[in-house]
């Protein structure tokens, strides 16, 4: 009888639980999910995330929000028909500052989202990471790469709590028949990312905007690709829509160095700033582009918005926050 009213939600109107959905690439997903027409359920606890990045959304009819921390028991009533499971810190500053409660989440969160999905009988998508390939020695990186990691350096914290919730999440598919989904996130940059977040793209335009230095790390040799996050979620929406239970990277394969990234930041904002070079942080990944042929074959996903598009949306964002 259950299994029949969850077929008939998804049919009617599909409910969507989102942890994390107050985060950067969660309130995202979010708006993307009401606009085709789910009722969705943020579950956040604003640790890294901020009721600002939904505050735009209040008073819409088909949204709830709960203030919980997913490590903990997480209890609904009603029928739920996707399980979207985001909830972690994500850059190096919170991790490396959170290292328990990142690997709480990565376990104990991904352990009581994908409970709620079996309870439930909803499909359940991991919002996994390209860090568990670590620190490549395989590029580009595609799925079937098992990964360079370092399980007890200062990122260990976060590589090997995305990688046991992957384990876990196939365990629950393999042993209780989850219908579960895990997509591996390569670098994201968009509106709404947090100021101090640490990542390579919010600390680089704040320091532009404000003509200080940008920071480079070691040479900028290193590689990076960065996925506009309107692309990002609709490959991820994709993906949970989909047939597979394979990993998939979503990611642009567009790959640039981080020095050659930093002058065009420089050059797009008009910025005095100049660059300065400080050591390498330990374990830093020295390669990041994605293989995302399976995203293409499987998904019929590529993305679409070229970088001077997205930066120019991105900027325009930061230079708000800056200004306030």
């Amino acid at each position: 009888m259950a299994a029949a009213k969850n077929n008939k939600s998804r049919q009617d109107q599909p409910t969507s639980v989102v942890t994390a959905g107050a985060g950067f690439l969660g309130s995202h997903l979010v708006e993307l999910l009401l606009e085709r027409g789910h009722r969705v359920v943020i579950l956040d606890n604003l640790v890294t995330g901020s009721a600002d990045n939904v505050a735009h959304l209040a008073g819409k009819r088909h949204l709830r929000f709960i203030h919980q921390d997913v490590t903990e028991f997480i209890f609904l009533g009603g029928s739920v028909d996707y399980v979207w499971h985001f909830a972690s810190p994500a850059s190096p500053i919170d991790y490396l500052e959170l290292p328990i409660q990142t690997l709480k989440v990565g376990s104990l969160g991904t352990h009581k989202a994908l409970g709620l999905a079996k309870h439930k009988r909803a499909r359940f998508l991991l919002a996994s990471t390209s860090e568990i390939y670590g620190d490549p020695l395989v590029h580009p990186q595609s799925e079937d790469y098992w990964g360079n990691v370092n399980p007890i350096g200062p990122r260990g914290c976060y590589d090997e709590a995305k990688r046991f919730a992957e384990a876990i999440t196939m365990a629950y598919h393999r042993e209780h028949g989850i219908d579960t989904r895990i997509v591996r996130i390569f670098n994201t940059y968009g509106p709404r990312m947090r100021l101090n977040d640490g990542r390579v793209v919010p600390a680089f335009i704040s320091q532009a905007l404000q003509h200080r230095p940008l920071t480079v790390f070691g040479d900028g040799s290193q590689t990076r690709s960065f996925c506009y996050c309107s692309d990002l979620i609709e490959g991820i929406y994709r993906l949970m829509m989909s047939d597979t239970n394979q990993p998939v990277n979503i990611g642009n394969p567009r790959e640039m160095t981080v020095l050659e990234f930093a002058r065009e930041i420089i050059r797009v904002t008009g910025s005095r700033s100049r660059i300065v070079f400080k050591p390498l942080p330990q374990d830093d990944p020295k390669q990041r582009k994605p293989d995302i042929t399976r995203a293409k074959k499987l998904l019929g996903w590529e993305p679409k918005v070229i970088l001077a598009a997205g930066l120019e949306k991105t900027i325009a964002y930061f230079r708000g926050k800056v200004l306030d």
